[in-house]
């Protein structure tokens, strides 16, 4: 009779090649993602429309912008603790129901009050959304491949960013502006593929006793390591935290949890800040509508490249320098972009600023989902992302406040490279991480992933 055999999941999964398992969860999360960035960005670009529309103040129409971000807030938090709590899985659901549905409903909304009442609730699932996804995709990820595959995925985020200035230049003079909001309403056919397809995590499945599952999603995650019913499994973290936040302030993490919260807070300042009001800030300085609209495209284009070239660069240099470099280059675009200049110089300084602003968010998401355990991954993700809502509501605000004060352009922009050299620093001083797996543990050789108990 043989012995009971004890195997390490994670370690299982680290050492995995990437394989069709990897691409079918890549891809449907990438889509995922791309619909939240269009349900983001479709705001900024139907601004100036609503604004004449509806007789708005650059300051009323920043304060509606802020909205769907003061529901994020909310649904990072709340869906990211519900995600360690219960499962990613019906976490991720119930966000894509809501961000999809209801910036849908908006595109029916006739007044500014019922579309910030649309725009709150579909925030709360565009705050859980991309967590719990990075959080998903950092479970199942293969150890060397983890912050690229992330990256990649959330530079899903940037395409649906692009795709929201194309639709509103196509649809908007043909259609109206409502039409622009309907095209988040496809999002909600992916639900069924979330709840066929996507895995729940090994550690909840773990925590419900289901060795059926695990089995039969570890075969496809690792097929050169097969698994029985019989065996007894176990991961480096199994137990389910308490209190998800308290865990965050534990073993030295306190300082770390403050620091990504700052970096956060002012990194989606700048993020939603751009996002709402670059095309009305570059219509100030003398570009068209349509012009403007291409500055949104080029932002996220810019963010797609930077966030791609720096996550490839980070199996070999240090993630979190690279970040807070990319942060303080990020600043000094931003600053140059307030003094105008020939139009390829205007786009390199734009693309550089998405990639220092949109793409940079991209990367922190991937570095704080290998900071934490998987035991917190989404609440630590979640929080983060929910503080950091907090400058995400400042950014339209902002962007309001000095459009109504008729300030300077250089003004302008500056008062969105400072946030960018404060993300910069409070990255910097970061601990550097400290990795919960000892470091006695080998996960390269299969002989080793399977040991008698």
């Amino acid at each position: 009779m043989s012995a009971l055999q004890t195997i390490n999941l994670e370690q299982i999964i680290h050492a995995s090649k990437f394989n069709r398992f990897h691409f079918g969860l890549v891809a449907l999360c990438f889509l995922i993602i791309l619909f939240d960035g269009y349900d983001l960005v479709v705001y900024g670009t139907v601004v100036p429309v609503l604004i004449e529309e509806w007789g708005l103040s650059s300051v009323e129409a920043g304060t509606i912008g802020s909205y769907g971000l003061f529901g994020m807030v909310f649904g990072a938090i709340l869906l990211g603790m519900m995600a360690d709590r219960y499962g990613r899985k019906p976490a991720i659901i119930l966000s894509l129901f809501l961000f999809s549905f209801f910036t849908m409903l908006c595109g029916f909304a006739d007044n500014p009050t019922t579309f910030s009442i649309y725009r709150f609730l579909a925030g709360l699932g565009l705050g859980g959304i991309m967590p719990n996804i990075t959080a998903l995709l950092t479970d199942y990820a293969p150890k060397r491949l983890r912050s690229l595959l992330v990256t990649i995925v959330l530079c899903g985020y940037s395409v649906g960013g692009m795709l929201a200035p194309v639709f509103g230049m196509t649809l908007m003079p043909i259609f109206g502006w409502e039409a622009v909001f309907w095209v988040a309403g496809f999002g909600l056919l992916f639900i069924p593929f979330v709840y066929k397809y996507a895995p729940e995590t090994v550690v909840r499945l773990l925590q419900t006793g289901n060795k059926q599952e695990i089995v039969r999603i570890m075969a496809k995650v690792n097929p050169e390591v097969p698994l029985s019913e019989k065996d007894e499994f176990t991961t480096d973290r199994q137990e389910r935290a308490k209190v998800p936040v308290v865990e965050l302030f534990k073993e030295k993490r306190a300082l770390s949890t403050v620091l990504f919260w700052t970096t956060y807070f002012m990194s989606l300042l700048m993020v939603y800040g751009l996002n709402t009001w670059l095309p009305n800030l570059m219509m100030k300085a003398g570009y068209g509508l349509n012009s403007s609209l291409a500055f949104l495209m080029i932002l996220q284009g810019g963010s797609i490249v930077g966030a791609i070239v720096v996550a490839r660069l980070s199996s070999k240099y240090d993630l979190k320098k690279m970040l807070s470099f990319l942060y303080a280059i990020g600043a000094v675009a931003m600053t140059l972009l307030g003094f105008g200049g020939d139009m390829l110089y205007i786009y390199a300084l734009v693309a550089v600023a998405g990639a220092s602003s949109v793409g940079a968010q991209h990367l922190i998401q991937a570095y704080v989902s290998q900071y934490y355990p998987p035991s917190v991954r989404s609440t630590a993700l979640g929080t983060a992302s929910g503080m950091g809502r907090f400058g995400g509501m400042f950014g339209p605000m902002v962007g309001g406040w000095l459009l109504s004060m008729a300030l300077p352009t250089p003004m302008n922009f500056l008062a969105f490279a400072i946030p960018g050299i404060v993300a910069a620093t409070a990255l910097a001083i970061v601990p550097a991480k400290r990795a919960y797996y000892s470091s006695s543990e080998v996960v390269g050789n299969k002989e080793r992933l399977r040991e008698n108990a």
